[in-house]
């Protein structure tokens, strides 16, 4: 298991696929995107989609996620995506009462009790008290964390706005 903290983006996308009858069917589907702006998310879900997609493509809906952090599973067979709920459980130390706050997590399981067991195993690592008070199915069909570009294309990179005076300048 790995955990991974961004800024995430559940996009849903509207296209045609091909059923399994073979005719052309019209599906919405949701998706996980690591963006930092809406329209990050846009580009990146677009330009992960057109290896998928013939014909008409449509982001119909781009909200920032409820979680911080998403928990990946290592295992091949785990391909279903599970919204954890976790409780942690503190005492202040002021009022000696206990105090608690929750927090969601995504978690990449293949079943609900495979789900539990990823939350435990990366959240046994913390120090802190913690009850699982939530774990449910969603319809998420994949997740795609931020790609870093190689350092010789980034070196080769400039700003927009630095290419395009570079470019005026050639021209005079």
């Amino acid at each position: 298991m790995r955990a991974i903290t961004a800024k995430w983006f559940e996009t849903a996308v509207r296209y045609e696929r091909q059923s399994e009858d073979g005719m052309q069917k019209k599906v919405t589907e949701t998706y996980v995107v690591d963006a930092f702006t809406f329209g990050e998310a846009e580009e990146v879900i677009t330009k992960e989609m057109q290896g998928f997609v013939s014909g008409e493509f449509e982001v119909k809906n781009i909200t920032p996620a409820t979680y911080g952090e998403i928990f990946f599973s290592d295992k091949e067979n785990d391909d279903k995506w599970y919204k954890a709920k976790v409780t942690f459980i503190t005492m202040d130390e002021k009022t000696s009462k206990e105090k608690r706050t929750s927090t969601n997590y995504l978690v990449q399981a293949s079943t609900f009790n495979a789900a539990v067991k990823n939350v435990d195993e990366v959240m046994g690592t913390t120090l802190s008290e913690y009850v699982i008070s939530n774990i449910s199915e969603t319809k998420i069909m994949d997740v795609y964390e931020h790609r870093l570009q190689s350092k010789a294309t980034a070196a080769d990179d400039k700003p927009e706005y630095e290419a395009a005076e570079e470019g005026k300048k050639e021209d005079k």
